[in-house]
């Protein structure tokens, strides 16, 4: 009889056994893939015993979870001194019972009550509904400013007196909130420091709650943290005497243009010229069509460079006039829509290994940003002098035509002179010596103009003179 199966190869019936093999998982393969806690445990063992084991440790985890939780909640709420008197009332009873010595165990009973005391104390949450307010952000030096600490109570009973504490700059005031009434609220201003300028943080508002003796201490946070931008003082400087050239009423360039303000000459009319300079009157008596020639005016370029170098003044107040003088020029300029460049030296950094030569611009886009920047300038060590500040600015700004220089009274006029001839030909440079107190003087020498203000206020004048001259 004829057997008519296909034959099947050796080949054929190992890749059948392989391929039958691998539908079948491999626990065993799968298990020992598996690294996890249960596998470090028990393995890849199954039953009771396991899943007892198992569970038992899922207990303990969670358990081991609480208590860290709950120590630090404890760590975040005992002072120093609490743990120190926690820690004297229990050695205070085991020394006290183990040797018989009654006064030490009184002394173990005393801090016992404190103790006791203490988490009494921190019982219970306040309901109240703690807000801040700060109805301005932006002042000027000496201007008065604060913040608004309103507590509000929501509940249907009176709230217990407690005590916030809000961050002042460097300080903290303490605000004491009674006991108020049932959908009532209390008000308080914090006065906020405006003597120096500079940016001050504000709150955020913390709500304490603490025992008399001062060993708890639980903190809730009430509100986020603000700033306060203290300005410098300015002074209004008429938009006339904001500098020796006005955009107006600029020098006059060789340059010839057909539409300017500064007249020049009329000539005859020539092919392209635009019909509107047409000098009718010079036409009539020519016969011929002639037409206005005009010089171009320079736009006014102003520049504010401030020095910063602790060595350029006598002392603080000195600086606190310069910044003020400054910032009244800057912002004068901006307003009247000129175009300005408010500079300061860049600082060094402490560990740097070569002095950095660069300028740092003010931004200029608005007063108030400017002034913001203003806030923050201050006296540094590790400067560049006055007069490479001007090498600087007058090699990387071009077409500037007036030149502020801001300097203290400790800086010379030979320096005052370097630092105008760092600035192109024809450029004015005007520097504004700032001294406390001092008569208000006036000194022009070839290409500087230095004038000297004792108060702020003595800006305005000396520029009207410096204007006119």
């Amino acid at each position: 009889m004829t057997d008519h199966r296909p034959s099947v190869t050796r080949s054929q019936r190992a890749a059948t056994r392989s391929r039958r093999g691998a539908a079948v998982p491999d626990r065993t393969s799968t298990v020992a893939g598996l690294t996890n806690v249960r596998t470090r445990l028990v393995g890849d063992r199954e039953g009771v015993a396991a899943d007892a084991v198992v569970g038992a440790a899922k207990a303990w985890t969670s358990f081991w979870r609480l208590v860290l939780r709950g120590w630090a909640e404890l760590a975040s709420v005992v002072t120093g001194l609490g743990w120190t008197v926690a820690a004297v009332t229990l050695l205070a009873f085991v020394v006290g019972y183990r040797y018989g010595l009654r006064e030490v165990v009184v002394v173990g009973f005393a801090g016992a009550v404190l103790v006791a005391v203490a988490a009494i104390a921190l019982i219970g949450r306040s309901r109240l509904l703690v807000r801040m307010r700060l109805p301005q952000h932006r002042v000027a030096v000496g201007d008065d400013a604060g913040v608004v600490v309103t507590a509000e109570n929501p509940a249907r009973l009176p709230s217990v007196p407690t005590t916030v504490e809000v961050p002042v700059g460097a300080g903290l005031v303490d605000v004491a909130i009674p006991a108020v009434p049932p959908q009532g609220a209390f008000e308080r201003q914090v006065p906020v420091p405006t003597a120096r300028r500079g940016v001050l943080d504000v709150g955020p508002v913390t709500g304490v709650r603490a025992d008399p003796v001062g060993l708890v201490r639980r903190e809730v946070v009430w509100t986020a943290r603000e700033q306060v931008i203290v300005h410098p003082r300015t002074i209004a400087i008429p938009s006339t005497s904001t500098g020796l050239v006005r955009d107006l009423e600029g020098q006059a360039t060789t340059d010839l243009s057909p539409a300017d303000i500064a007249f020049h000459a009329i000539r005859e009319y020539m092919p392209g010229d635009d019909p509107r300079t047409i000098h009718w009157k010079s036409t009539a008596k020519s016969g011929s069509l002639m037409v206005r020639q005009f010089e171009d005016t320079r736009r006014s370029h102003l520049v504010v460079a401030l020095a910063t170098g602790r060595t350029e003044y006598a002392d603080e107040d000195e600086f606190e006039l310069a910044v003020s003088a400054a910032a009244s020029l800057g912002t004068r300029a901006v307003r009247d829509g000129r175009e300005v460049s408010v500079v300061v030296s860049e600082r060094t950094p402490e560990y740097a290994k070569r002095p950095v030569r660069a300028v740092h611009p003010l931004p200029t886009v608005t007063p108030t940003r400017l002034l913001d920047e203003f806030a923050t300038v201050g006296l540094s060590d590790a400067c560049l002098p006055i007069a490479e500040v001007a090498r600087i600015v007058g090699s990387d700004t071009a077409g500037i035509s007036v030149a502020f220089l801001v300097v203290g009274s400790t800086v010379g006029l030979s320096a005052l002179r370097l630092a105008a001839t760092r600035f192109p030909v024809g450029v004015e440079v005007v520097a504004v010596t700032c001294e406390p107190e001092a008569q208000p003087r006036f000194l022009r020498i070839a290409g500087l103009t230095v004038v000297t203000i004792g108060y702020l206020e003595d800006l305005r004048q000396a520029l009207h003179r410096s204007a006119a001259a």
